[in-house]
């Protein structure tokens, strides 16, 4: 299992256990977590899983996929430079411990 920490808007602070292979969305919307939304259900066709990749591990989870910036301009909220679609970071043993911060809204 992989660890993922989602930090809500509000500072509150979820971490789940993810398989490898799953995205980030993905373990998200398993566990019911607020925050991720997924209307495409991971097909990159929106912005409703948009989070913002902690400084310390963006390095790791990579650069965005094509078409991801493209989506990004829909998001509801601020588009930063750690900005990404949950559903296109795949967990992987290198990603244990992942955070990630949630927006403020995504719809």
């Amino acid at each position: 299992m992989v660890k993922v920490t989602y930090i809500a808007h509000d500072g509150t602070e979820t971490t789940l256990d993810g398989a490898e292979g799953d995205s980030v969305m993905a373990t998200a919307i398993s566990a019911g977590l607020d925050g991720i939304v997924g209307e495409c259900g991971g097909s990159m066709m929106c912005a409703t899983c948009h989070c913002y990749v902690d400084d310390a591990w963006s390095d790791r989870t990579g650069p965005r996929k094509d078409g991801e910036d493209d989506m990004l301009d829909c998001a509801a909220d601020d588009v930063k430079d750690t900005s990404r679609l949950s559903c296109q970071i795949k967990l992987t043993a290198e990603l244990d411990g992942l955070v990630v911060h949630l927006p403020s809204s995504q719809l």
